[in-house]
């Protein structure tokens, strides 16, 4: 595994900590004084989330961490348990918690392609689309003159997520909504 100095330790990177692997949020290069210069980054572990800052001297090194990306493709959630197959091998089916999928999970449609993110062999997360086509299955007449809520509904989506649409969305519309915020964006 590469090693990186100190002050390669930038945004962005991925490097190992105490054995598990960090994201780089933020990194500060700076002296103070007549000191020696010092790297105080913000890192975000990234398979508990947890944020941390961590100052590293001009001496210290931190290993890169290297993550493997494959492609995986859903089948179903029962139970809280979320299914998945190798894409390229749908016999070799696994189950993956709800809090590795986050709040994405719920725009996920059957047969849908991800890719999960492996360290060491274990998928630690899951990188969805940042954009998914799905059909809205309920939606609520709109009522003429209601702008209480600012002109939105809530409707509801194939796979059971809600989300709020303008009022001119009806059922069976086909809606882009983007995963990462939970938001409609466009009627396809």
């Amino acid at each position: 595994m590469p090693m990186l100095e100190y002050n390669e330790i930038l945004k962005g990177r991925l490097i190992i900590l105490d054995g598990a692997p960090y994201e780089v949020l933020d990194a500060r290069i700076f002296r103070m004084q007549q000191r020696k210069p010092v790297n105080q980054t913000k890192l975000k572990n990234i398979i508990t989330g947890k944020v941390t800052e961590r100052t590293f001297g001009q001496s210290e090194k931190a290993e890169e961490a290297e993550l493997t990306k494959r492609e995986i493709k859903y089948l179903y959630n029962n139970r809280g348990a979320w299914w998945f197959c190798e894409s390229k091998d749908p016999s070799k089916r696994f189950q993956l918690s709800e809090n590795l999928l986050g709040g994405g999970g719920k725009f996920l449609k059957a047969d849908s392609l991800v890719v999960a993110l492996s360290f060491n062999e274990e998928i630690i997360g899951i990188q969805l689309p940042v954009k998914v086509e799905l059909k809205v299955t309920e939606s609520p007449p709109a009522v003429r003159g209601n702008t209480v809520q600012g002109g939105t509904k809530q409707v509801t989506l194939e796979t059971g997520a809600t989300v709020n649409t303008p009022m001119f969305i009806k059922e069976g519309d086909v809606l882009r909504i983007n995963t990462e915020t939970g938001e409609y964006v466009e009627r396809v």
